[in-house]
């Protein structure tokens, strides 16, 4: 034999050794690894791993899960060693590798809420060991990391009999369930900071909304009262005689009308069950807000503005968003009781869709602009406790047509503003003198509205202005003068 060819073939041999010898590193237990085998009774790398994830808004159910399931038989909680490496590492490496010696550390814990004015702290990292039916098990807990690419929270298992393993999930789905801290609440999902499609869930404070806070034409409240919350009463005869629960309610009609407040009024009746409100933006989590429905059953699922989803342009073609939203309706099963409640101010968006698509909402209400006896209501609403008199609030609502509830609240809220600017008690003047005011503001941008629309063919010219008032959805401040300006210089 050759020099060169002993020399290649002394190489290769030393390759082949270092082969052969980083394959046994890769077996050797670490000692997190030790403390599982000795717990279990067996080699952890012979045990298949069974896992189980979930969405981020589910860690603390799981945590709950866990801790009930620990009581139960005993358990003890260790960390995990090993800094940002442990993040990129599974299960099984985490037990046995040759490169990375894990062992035993302080346990990791996260604070995240569970009400709209509490949080829990829940394990972000650790193992658990666990008697189950008296059987030992090893649990590894951990939390969403999507900074290191992990967008879910993942619980995984080891047994020695891996039918106990999938026993164990079992049991934690049924008490991630019945335990969980989502149930009865109203939550809104947004995106995550790492990722825009990860929904993280916030808890809000269910709104106390009276009856006679909503004004509406006589009969409309009622009417969607017994569509959402009578139905929800009377579920269980309902489904002995085959009715369907599931329903839709579709509310439409100009800005600041009362939509909002009627829907808040619906959640103020509805104590003990389950909503999530989605609005803008986090309407691209209709998906994950069905499944949450589904599990929390009974559920409300509000779209608000769901005509800018109609809107909305994707990759894959139009109103992408839109279909899935009405796919999230065909995806429930008929006795399943769950509300969808959608909000639009432009319902002409929405009519195509919908009517290719029939007996997805089977309520459709009008929340038109109050007429002269619901604007009456509505200005004794908001001068209620003030010092103006009935006549004049009644005159003011008569010479207010064609307005809305938020514009009414406004007048009030300006002339309690030109008594106060003058250090005394507001009186008729005032609500007289503020809504002179308004209804100029509205005027003028009729008038100006009316100029731009004549001229919108007008190319020559390089200026627009557009002034007046804004009337904003219910609840959201009034705008005594909006001006739009474009000039190219």
């Amino acid at each position: 034999m050759s020099t060169s060819n002993r020399e290649f073939v002394e190489t290769f041999q030393r390759f082949l050794t270092e082969v052969i010898g980083s394959a046994q590193r890769d077996n050797e237990t670490t000692p997190l690894g030790q403390i599982a085998n000795d717990f279990l009774g067996s080699d952890t790398v012979t045990l298949p791993i069974v896992q189980h994830s979930f969405p981020p808004h589910r860690l603390v159910d799981a945590d709950l899960a866990l801790a009930e399931l620990g009581s139960r038989g005993g358990e003890s909680l260790i960390g995990v060693s090993g800094g940002q490496q442990r993040e990129h590492s599974s299960f099984a490496e985490l037990l046995n590798s040759g490169f990375s010696r894990f062992a035993a550390g302080p346990v990791d814990y996260v604070s995240i809420p569970d009400g709209p004015d509490s949080t829990r702290r829940v394990v972000a990292f650790g193992m658990h060991r666990i008697l189950f039916e008296g059987i030992p098990v090893v649990v590894l807990q951990r939390a969403a990391q999507p900074q290191f690419g992990r967008e879910l929270a993942l619980v995984e298992v080891l047994a020695a009999d891996p039918a106990v393993s999938s026993r164990f999930i079992e049991e934690l789905s049924r008490l991630m369930l019945s335990l969980s801290v989502l149930r009865g609440q109203v939550l809104s999902f947004s995106a995550g900071d790492f990722h825009n499609h990860a929904a993280g869930a916030t808890f809000l404070r269910r709104p106390e909304v009276p009856a006679e806070d909503v004004v509406l034409t006589a009969g409309t409240l009622d009417a969607i009262v017994r569509h959402v919350v009578g139905i929800g009463e009377q579920r269980e005869r309902l489904r002995a005689a085959g009715q369907h629960l599931k329903r839709g309610v579709l509310l439409y009609g100009p800005p600041g009308t009362g939509k909002t407040l009627t829907v808040r009024h619906l959640l103020s009746r509805t104590q003990g069950t389950t909503v999530i409100l989605l609005t803008g933006s986090s309407i691209q989590f209709i998906t994950v807000a069905a499944e949450l429905a589904r599990a929390m059953q009974p559920a409300i699922v509000v779209l608000e503005d769901v005509d800018l989803v109609a809107e909305h342009r994707g990759l894959h073609g139009p109103q992408p968003l839109l279909f899935a939203v009405l796919d999230a309706l065909d995806g429930l099963d008929g006795d399943a009781d769950i509300t969808f409640i959608l909000t639009t101010n432009r319902v002409e968006v929405l009519e195509r869709a919908l009517a290719e698509r029939p007996g997805r909402v089977d309520l459709s209400v009008e929340i038109p602009l109050p007429d002269a006896d619901a604007r009456r209501r509505l200005f004794a609403r908001y001068a209620h406790g003030l010092p103006f008199s009935a006549a004049a609030i009644a005159t003011s609502a008569d010479r207010a047509a064609g307005t809305t509830g938020s514009f009414a609240k406004e007048l009030v809220r300006r002339a309690v503003l030109l008594a106060a600017e003058e250090d005394r008690e507001p009186g008729d003047a005032d609500l007289e003198s503020a809504l002179d005011d308004l209804l100029s503001d509205q005027t003028h941008l009729a008038q100006v509205m009316a100029r731009n629309t004549e001229g919108a063919d007008d190319h020559s010219s390089s200026h627009h202005e557009v002034t007046g008032t804004y009337a904003p959805p219910s609840g959201q401040p009034y705008l005594s003068r909006l001006t739009i300006s474009s000039d190219p210089s």
